[in-house]
């Protein structure tokens, strides 16, 4: 759990579940994967000491791990998947489903492995992700849109859409995202106009105090306390309203930072996302002018909160910090997204969790024998599918991380994507730690059998499948 805190919003924190991890973990190969072993032939798990893993089981990691290895393809497939076909001949639509798949691969681009996390941009990557989920929910009103056309005959069709020739021409509230990335401009100028006012050098504090003031108090920032609206998740409407999650405001002070040759970095203490720029006089940070000192200058009151670990950093313990890379910040915007998205999927289904179906409350073998996708919770679909799109982008980011592989599963699981979600579940085996494999198996020839029955059904057969 990760609480940021931020300049001048004294108390002020988000809470954050589910940590970024930037570690990196060798790949297992396609013959042993992992600790487990699958013989495709026979489908079993060698050593997992108990239970048969089925065929297609086996066949589904095979395949999930190729997909891990080939990110190229897997963002392709994945984003053919976020938009159903269709059947109307809409050039809206069309456009729209093009730009989506090509701000994902702008997205991967941005943030792939091969480049260093010091050119990433955190602006450039974070404005893709509202390129990609603009135009996912633009195609859903093109289509919408059509069906009601063709049920009203006599209502005028739609003109074609505007083309654009990239995904950063497409128009964002308003702007395109050069012209986002213009304004991130525009707030640097104001900052270096302030400090022409004022007559000064290059002093590192009146730097940051100038970078306080034209955000905070000239341009209105402010931090939503509660995270219920997306506006407050995206960097173009942050620029645009002011209100903001506390990550965002955290990109928004490095990246103008970094239009002033200032570097800022960040690490996670405790509950707390603190940011600091980097010296190699430590002391210096935290000498007191003012009755402020230039850590607590650019953290706000969460530094001087005796309940906050950060109330414990010192110009010595700075220094064993573990600095959060570009990667990792975005995860965290990621996180925010999916935390916001399931919340609005799952409404209606009060206290539903992603792993719930992981641990049910009663677990006889009736219970999961009677528990059939006819009782998968019913969710809102533009917003499930809209968190499944940012899980796809923290996987890009991850794509070792058992947690994060398995939240997605779940949600296609949510979605009744079946085959999909034994693909993701079946590979997260491989990197979970034992005792939740075991718990991921069984839930894994669940989802077989489902698959098993519906294709039962469909040949005419009556009666149910049920768990050996």
């Amino acid at each position: 759990m990760v609480r940021i805190c931020l300049p001048d919003f004294g108390n002020q924190q988000m809470m954050i579940t589910g940590g970024i991890d930037a570690s990196s973990v060798a790949m297992p190969s396609l013959g042993t994967f992992g600790r487990y072993g699958f013989n495709c032939i026979h489908g079993r798990r060698s050593d997992f000491g108990k239970g048969k893993m089925m065929y297609m089981t086996a066949r589904a990691a095979r395949n999930a791990a190729f997909r891990m290895m080939n990110p190229s393809h897997s963002t392709l497939v994945s984003c053919s998947m976020a938009v159903p076909a269709v059947s109307c001949n809409s050039s809206r639509a069309d456009f729209y489903k093009e730009i989506l798949e090509a701000a994902r691969d702008k997205f991967t681009r941005e943030i792939c492995f091969q480049s260093k996390d010091k050119d990433i941009s955190l602006a450039k990557a974070l404005l893709y992700v509202a390129v990609e989920d603009e135009a996912f929910l633009a195609f859903n009103r093109e289509v919408d849109t059509h069906s009601v056309h063709n049920e009203r005959r006599e209502m005028p069709s739609p003109s074609n859409v505007q083309s654009w020739n990239s995904a950063e021409a497409m128009p964002i509230a308003g702007k395109n995202m050069n012209e986002w990335l213009t304004e991130l401009d525009a707030i640097s100028r104001e900052v270096e106009a302030e400090l022409v006012s004022r007559d000064i050098g290059c002093d590192l504090g009146e730097v940051l105090d100038a970078v306080n003031k034209v955000l905070f108090n000239l341009r209105g920032f402010k931090r939503s306390p509660v995270l219920v609206d997306s506006k407050c998740l995206y960097l173009h409407t942050v620029l645009s309203s002011g209100y903001a999650s506390a990550i965002l405001l955290s990109v928004i002070y490095i990246e103008v930072c970094r239009r002033l040759n200032l570097t800022i970095v960040g690490s996670r203490v405790g509950e707390d996302f603190l940011i600091w720029p980097p010296t190699r006089n430590p002391e210096e940070l935290f000498r007191t002018t003012s009755g402020h000192s230039l850590f607590g200058i650019v953290n706000g009151k969460c530094v001087e909160d005796p309940r906050s670990k950060a109330s414990d950093i010192n110009s010595n313990s700075l220094l064993g910090l573990d600095i959060a890379t570009n990667r990792d910040i975005i995860g965290i915007s990621l996180a925010n997204l999916i935390r916001l998205y399931w919340k609005r999927a799952s409404k209606m289904n009060y206290g539903l969790m992603l792993t719930s179906p992981l641990r049910p409350f009663h677990k006889s073998e009736d219970k999961l024998n009677n528990d059939r996708g006819s009782n998968v919770p019913l969710l809102r679909p533009q917003e499930l599918r809209l968190a499944i799109m940012a899980s796809e982008r923290s996987l890009i980011l991850q794509p070792h991380n058992w947690a994060l592989r398995r939240d997605f599963g779940m949600m296609l699981y949510y979605n009744r994507q079946y085959e999909e979600a034994v693909q993701e579940l079946s590979i997260c085996m491989a990197f979970a730690p034992e005792e939740e494999a075991e718990i991921l198996e069984r839930f894994v020839e669940k989802l077989n059998l489902m698959q098993l029955e519906t294709s039962w059904k469909s040949l005419g057969q009556k009666g149910r499948l049920t768990v050996p």
